[in-house]
């Protein structure tokens, strides 16, 4: 089965936990650093993607909805359709408080973020 933009909609979180995330003109902004799943649901909560820091410290994690990341083979990378400025606003803490209370505030607030709507 494919996703909208051709792609097979299966795949390892483990080959995705590492891919560089773009923005829409190929500028490295950060990469995945993990995928919130809900397993009561067994849907996608959503995935977490790193941002600004120097070699890992003040590093942000962003809640970012998994319908936000478009994988593009030929940059080898997620896009995500922000600039480094609107990311810098976006909904961010600490890996532990983004799944806090099983994560769904900061899905809220990501989703609202991003304007993606829920599924």
């Amino acid at each position: 089965m494919t996703t909208n933009t051709g792609h097979t909609s299966a795949i390892r979180a483990s080959k995705v936990i590492g891919t560089t995330v773009k923005d829409s003109a190929g500028e490295r902004l950060g990469e995945v650093k993990d995928v919130v799943l809900d397993k009561q649901s067994n849907n996608i909560l959503f995935g977490v993607m790193s941002f600004g820091g120097v070699l890992g410290m003040g590093e942000k994690y962003h809640a970012v909805p998994w319908a936000a990341l478009n994988y593009d083979e030929s940059e080898s990378a997620y896009i995500i359709n922000l600039t480094k400025d609107q990311l810098k606003t976006a909904p961010a803490d600490s890996l532990e408080e983004l799944t806090r209370n099983d994560g769904q505030a900061y899905r809220d607030r990501a989703f609202d973020y991003y304007k993606v709507p829920r599924a």
